[in-house]
């Protein structure tokens, strides 16, 4: 029992952040935890979502709701495949007034931003989207300009339209830190979701529902117990030992990087942050492994044929690697 108080302690802001953020976002998006989850998991991560989902299953609601209750600035564009560079990033525009050129600032410097449709942007596009988030900067005529600290995007993509997209290539993919999976909410949740709309009228505005928000100060807190959080080197090991099987395994052809590892790590620490522990098991690597390292993946065709995904894959990797001792 005192260890677990003790551990409590060392991760009340993110165990906080968790509790609050699903209590305040349950009161607009019903159900759909794992999304929520998720998407806090993400931000306190300091790292990029892709969130996939057919449409109208609340990704753009949650996003937005999740900057509300975070109280950070919020942007949106909608990817098109006439989108250009110039319109995510800003460009230089000359003033006759001054004779000199003055940089306006496109919809990625924010602190939150919603890329709808992804791959709906042409693949210069994308890649500047890309570039901005790796680098957390804009460079604009040989002018760098810095974005936020806590600049995040979140990314949303269509997996039943092919016609008019753009997949991102692997190496694109790879800049994500998880992959967020959004399946249709159950029969209850579907039921509260109308009788909250029929409640609100004909046109809900649920945007227009106070929610409680968190101060910078409890995000910063937040950020740092995550990083916090001990790892034994039994476990340095096991996560290895995970990534590494994949790159061996028979079905696949591509398996996770040197980056896919530093990103599961520091997902599977915001796993036992969030179950309250200021130390990593077992349990939180394997947690962390299907939304961290599921896009990165690349099947071979004839497992693909069979009917595997690579969640199905995962599974059976982590399944075959033995626990530390």
């Amino acid at each position: 029992m005192t260890e677990t108080v003790e551990s409590n302690s060392e991760v009340r802001a993110v165990l906080s952040i968790f509790e609050k953020g699903k209590a305040e976002l349950g009161k607009i998006v019903a159900g759909q935890t794992e999304l929520i989850e998720q998407a806090i998991l993400t931000f306190l991560c300091g790292g990029h979502a892709l969130v996939e989902g057919v449409p109208g299953v609340a990704k753009t609601m949650t996003v937005k709701t999740l900057a509300r209750f975070l109280a950070l600035d919020f942007r949106r564009i909608q990817g098109t495949p006439d989108m250009m560079p110039a319109d995510i990033l800003g460009t230089s525009v000359f003033s006759l007034k001054t004779s000199e050129f003055t940089f306006h600032r496109g919809p990625v410097f924010t602190q939150f931003l919603l890329a709808d449709e992804i791959n709906r942007m042409p693949p210069r596009t994308q890649a500047a989207l890309l570039e901005s988030m790796e680098e957390r900067q804009v460079t604009i005529d040989g002018v760098t300009h810095s974005l936020d600290d806590f600049f995040t995007v979140f990314a949303t993509q269509n997996p039943l339209e092919f016609e008019g997209t753009y997949p991102l290539p692997e190496a694109q993919l790879d800049r994500f830190l998880i992959k967020i999976r959004v399946d249709y909410p159950s029969a209850a949740d579907e039921r509260t979701v109308l009788e909250r709309h029929h409640a609100k009228g004909d046109s809900p505005q649920f945007e227009s529902l106070e929610i409680a928000t968190v101060t910078p100060q409890e995000l910063t807190a937040a950020r740092r117990e995550l990083r916090a959080v001990r790892v034994e080197p039994a476990l340095f090991d096991y996560l290895l030992a995970v990534i590494r099987r994949t790159r061996e395994w028979p079905a696949i052809t591509l398996g996770a990087s040197p980056r896919a590892a530093a990103n599961l790590l520091i997902v599977a620490k915001a796993y036992a942050a969030k179950d309250g522990r200021d130390f990593l098991i077992p349990d939180d690597v394997k947690q962390a492994a299907l939304p961290c390292l599921r896009h990165r993946l690349i099947l071979k065709a004839e497992a693909e044929l069979e009917g595997f995904d690579p969640d199905r894959i995962l599974t059976d990797v982590l399944a075959a690697t033995p626990l530390p001792k």
